[in-house]
């Protein structure tokens, strides 16, 4: 299921009208297209989704592994197909709301980012807009270069967008000073990165006092490493630990905070599957508590487990996916 993003899902919703491509690799198709779905497509057909009249988002029907494009017959039966969904919906058991209900925490519009490289200009963002819901897991997904980690340090704080508008809970923050951005970040953020960025002379426990001391009202240190389940390896230095394990204590310093949103970059990168199952999990216990989270992974098993999946693409959001059964973390596999 997807609602508004670029592309032929994003005019599908805007129109509320079907879009084919019959001849998904030609010339004649937009470049915009290539890398729809992430498969190897030869032919696409895109069709409204309602329930009850209300329009929902879209349905793609794709077909690859195959020369031969959807004929007109067969895409009208796409459109059936969508409308018989629709039916078995209203006839079953209600389902959890396709849409995303809550409070928005955070709002992005318009943010565009520049890099100056070798003489040079890089638009890495390009006019992006995209709203954060409060106690929502929100995985920002695409490859290397397409600005999604830009995008994540400059909600962060981190950095400064060129232009467009950042609210955080009703208030603009885009031209915050220094000082402002580092209250903005202190009292309301937690970052967990994929280089653990541990203080190897201290042990775990004194990494997260380190943090403790910086805050008004703290987590229990202790209890902060019992939540990710850590607190036998209070006393231990990172060197003494596992790459997995430095990320849990990475994850507990991030929870001292108590923030409001917490702002994950590829953590389990560096880690192996079983590691990164783990790490995962303890992700799904923070969600659990209501912290809103917002993860950026080139993986895309890993955005089963959110609530929404935004793909970006050249600097633009390509297109929003709402999971209304979110995966547990148990349950991927790559």
């Amino acid at each position: 299921m997807y609602l508004h993003g670029d592309g032929i899902v994003g005019r599908v919703c805007e129109k509320h009208e079907a879009e084919s491509y019959f001849d998904f690799k030609s010339e004649a198709a937009p470049e915009e297209t290539e890398i729809l779905a992430g498969v190897d497509a030869s032919s696409v057909v895109c069709v409204p989704f309602s329930i009850n009249e209300n329009f929902e988002g879209c349905m793609e029907f794709i077909r690859n592994g195959s020369n031969t494009p959807f004929t007109s017959d067969e895409t009208e039966m796409c459109s059936i197909l969508s409308m018989m969904a629709e039916m078995y919906i209203i006839k079953a058991a209600p389902l959890p709301d396709l849409k995303v209900h809550g409070d928005v925490i955070m709002s992005a519009k318009e943010i565009r980012k520049s890099f100056l490289s070798g003489g040079t200009i890089s638009e890495v963002l390009k006019g992006v807009n995209i709203d954060i819901f409060n106690g929502e897991m929100l995985c920002l997904l695409g490859e290397s270069g397409c600005g999604k980690s830009t995008f994540l340090n400059i909600v962060g704080g981190l950095l400064n967008a060129d232009s467009g508008s950042l609210s955080f809970m009703g208030h603009e923050i885009t031209d915050m000073s220094e000082e402002e951005l580092t209250e903005y970040r202190r009292d309301n953020i937690g970052f967990v990165f994929q280089s653990y960025n541990l203080m190897p002379n201290l042990t775990a426990k004194q990494n997260l006092d380190l943090i403790a001391e910086l805050v008004k009202e703290p987590m229990d240190t202790v209890e902060a490493l019992e939540l990710v389940g850590m607190r036998e390896k209070a006393g231990s230095y990172p060197s003494q630990l596992s790459g997995g394990q430095q990320q849990r204590i990475s994850i507990a310093r991030a929870l001292v905070k108590k923030p409001k949103l917490i702002f994950a970059d590829e953590p389990t990168a560096a880690l192996d599957y079983k590691t990164s199952i783990e790490i995962l999990t303890v992700f799904e216990k923070i969600k659990q508590t209501g912290t809103t989270i917002l993860m950026v992974t080139h993986n895309e098993e890993i955005t089963h487990m959110a609530n929404r999946v935004i793909r970006f693409r050249d600097g633009k959001t390509y297109e929003v996916i709402v999971n209304h059964r979110p995966a547990k973390a148990k349950e991927l596999k790559w």
